[in-house]
């Protein structure tokens, strides 16, 4: 059973920095290594938010994504300034995440329009969103437009997918794969790339291997007949729900402690925040979908560091912007950077 309450950003903040002693926070761990603090390089990744609403409600989501949440949906001005913005800054990558992001009404309107600029598009699917009767041709169209999917699948069996998910998920994931895999996904063609990423069960950390995607592999089509053609893994971030969990259950200190023991500097270069910039709904800008969801404001860290100050809406920002500007760090970055890192794109560090 999952609360309705939730901290307010601010709350989950001042809780992640008294998880840990001073000497242990996420800024320490960089300047006692004598590392600087990694900077932004030039925009490759433009991640749109289109909003929290969610045919699901999972246990470990890091937006607080539900059915409840259909107010948080991106209006159409800002739809139409990231439209502008698809254009005039050319990303390599649009990424399209929420919530379920087929729910936007303006969806399909972005796929074409970066698909037209050539960009390559991923979309963040819980996978149960292909079943729903009013997108009952959404994965036909996501294969026309030959996006990459990245599908949600925590576990390769159906206890752990629904002990997280909700039951009856695991059943309703797969028919979902089937359907994909009948249109071409899951089949190595590389114009139809089909992405599942993982996540462990509670305060567990991630470690996915080449060995775990095979047996990935072989019990997926040996047990539901399905293929896929790459594996992913996420840390659960101790932010929204998750970190709400934890609070419940008295481990905030206990989780924070392990990703920070855990650490690992050479996680740093493969971060999403150094090449990525996450659009909130309402067209505010962000290092990182994490820190969104914790209001924290790109160009938060340069105002603190005296740098040049970063446009804070789509609307305004240009490429030059981004280029060399500090990123925004907390304790939650952690979650980041232990164990193999863990960043949207998952594992940032050879296993």
């Amino acid at each position: 059973m999952v609360s309705n309450a939730r901290l307010a950003p601010a709350a989950q903040i001042e809780l992640l920095e008294a998880a840990l002693p001073s000497q242990n926070h996420f800024s320490a761990a960089l300047s006692g290594r004598g590392l600087s603090a990694p900077r932004r390089s030039t925009l490759r990744v433009l991640q749109l938010n289109l909003g929290r609403l969610c045919n699901m409600r999972c246990s470990h989501c890091h937006v607080d994504a539900g059915p409840h949440q259909a107010h948080t949906q991106m209006d159409a001005a800002v739809v139409e300034q990231c439209l502008e913005a698809i254009v005039r800054l050319q990303p390599a990558v649009l990424d399209l995440t929420g919530g379920a992001p087929e729910l936007h009404p303006r969806f399909r309107d972005l796929v074409r329009t970066a698909r037209a600029q050539g960009c390559h598009v991923i979309d963040r699917c819980n996978l149960t969103v292909l079943l729903l009767p009013a997108l009952a041709d959404l994965a036909l169209f996501l294969a026309e437009q030959e996006v990459e999917i990245v599908a949600s699948l925590p576990q390769p069996e159906a206890t752990g997918t629904d002990a997280q998910r909700g039951e009856g998920t695991w059943e309703a994931s797969i028919a979902a794969l089937r359907r994909l895999n009948e249109l071409g996904y899951g089949q190595g063609n590389p114009r139809q790339q089909l992405t599942l990423m993982s996540n462990p069960c509670g305060t567990s950390l991630q470690q996915l291997d080449p060995c775990e995607e095979k047996a990935w592999k072989q019990r997926l089509e040996r047990d539901a007949g399905v293929h896929f053609d790459r594996l992913i893994g996420l840390n659960n971030m101790p932010i929204a729900r998750f970190l709400e969990q934890l609070q419940r259950d008295g481990h905030v200190n206990c989780y924070l402690g392990l990703l920070q023991r855990a650490f690992n500097p050479a996680a740093l270069d493969g971060l999403m925040c150094r090449d990525t910039v996450s659009v909130a709904p309402d067209g505010r800008l962000h290092d990182c979908d994490f820190n969104q969801m914790l209001e924290l404001p790109l160009g938060a860290a340069a105002a603190v560091q005296g740098s040049r100050p970063l446009t804070g809406r789509i609307a305004d920002l240009a490429q030059h912007d981004l280029f060399d500007a500090p990123i925004h760090w907390g304790n939650h970055c952690y979650g980041c950077t232990a164990g193999q890192g863990s960043s949207c794109s998952g594992a940032t560090t050879a296993t």
